[in-house]
């Protein structure tokens, strides 16, 4: 590969995502931590480089499907925008997606001897998902199955996951745990399709947005924000989760904010939806890290 300069390739990676991958890793140890009152801090580190990795590779493989696909070309808003700049050679960005599935493997395998074959199928998983994304054959985010298989990926997958490698047993409790952060990962795909539905219907690819169009897609955003919020209640009163998972109750606001921002969108022109994705992911960073919080105070303080 070319001699890129790191600070490109820290941009293609598009590292202000990584808080999707990095998230859901930290709330599964802390569940695992409320349950054990004990943390094994070298899995832990190798697990959120593990799914970090992972998120990267995937990235760069998105970035290149999306811009040969034409899907991503000047004016459009989606990707790290550097094929769009002519920055980087398109083979370059797919031989480093791999080179980078390669890392996220040889960080499975330790895992592995850690913890045994579980690892074997959530790193399968993982790495079918974020290459297939894009990828040939599937490419199931142009098939309008976009939202959910992040919420999957990116929700129970890797909450789960982060809570066996504690562990070293399969429970549900995780999954159930991984709900609301599931959906709020699917927002931030969710709100960066809403945005780009001209552009995504124009190069003939089908999103959840793109198929309710622009007046009902705003409603289902809503609606999910709502559902992430009603779920840690749900979980609180049915006493799966400490009552201090309430802490992300302080996110309010800022899911206003971004709420109005999409219910105001066919009042303005399309711009003013140019930063609804990283808003939500910053929703879902904040809200994520909250709930974290709530099972580790809770192990504490017993509420």
């Amino acid at each position: 590969m070319a001699n890129y300069s790191f600070g490109l390739w820290f941009r293609a990676v598009r590292a202000f995502s990584f808080t999707a991958s990095i998230t859901p890793v930290l709330l599964g140890t802390a569940l695992a931590f409320y349950q054990t009152g004990e943390i094994n801090v070298i899995i832990l580190v190798a697990a959120v480089f593990g799914g970090l990795i992972l998120h990267a590779g995937t990235n760069l493989i998105s970035d290149y499907f999306d811009y040969v696909k034409g899907v991503d070309k000047e004016g459009t808003f989606g990707g790290s925008r550097i094929l769009v700049e002519k920055q980087m050679k398109p083979k370059h960005v797919l031989v480093g997606g791999l080179v980078l599935f390669s890392v996220a493997t040889v960080i499975g395998l330790y895992l592995f001897i850690e913890r045994g074959w579980p690892i074997i199928a959530f790193g399968l998983i993982g790495i079918a998902g974020g290459y297939l994304y894009t990828g040939e054959p599937l490419g199931y985010k142009y098939r309008a199955l976009g939202e959910f298989l992040v919420f999957a990926l990116m929700g129970p997958l890797m909450v789960w996951g982060g809570h066996f490698v504690q562990v070293g047993t399969l429970e549900w409790l995780p999954v159930l745990i991984s709900i609301p952060v599931g959906i709020l990962v699917a927002a931030i795909l969710f709100a960066n399709n809403l945005r780009d539905i001209e552009d995504d219907t124009a190069a003939g690819f089908n999103t959840q947005a793109s198929l309710l169009g622009r007046k009902s897609a705003r409603v289902l955003y809503g609606g999910m924000l709502f559902t992430a919020y009603a779920a840690v209640a749900a979980l609180v009163i049915l006493k799966q989760a400490p009552l201090l998972a309430l802490l992300v109750l302080i996110t309010i606001p800022a899911a206003l904010k971004v709420n109005k921002i999409i219910q105001d969108s066919l009042k303005h022109e399309r711009d003013h939806l140019a930063m609804v994705d990283v808003m939500t992911a910053q929703l879902h960073f904040q809200f994520g890290i909250l709930l974290t919080a709530g099972f580790v105070l809770g192990y504490w303080f017993h509420l």
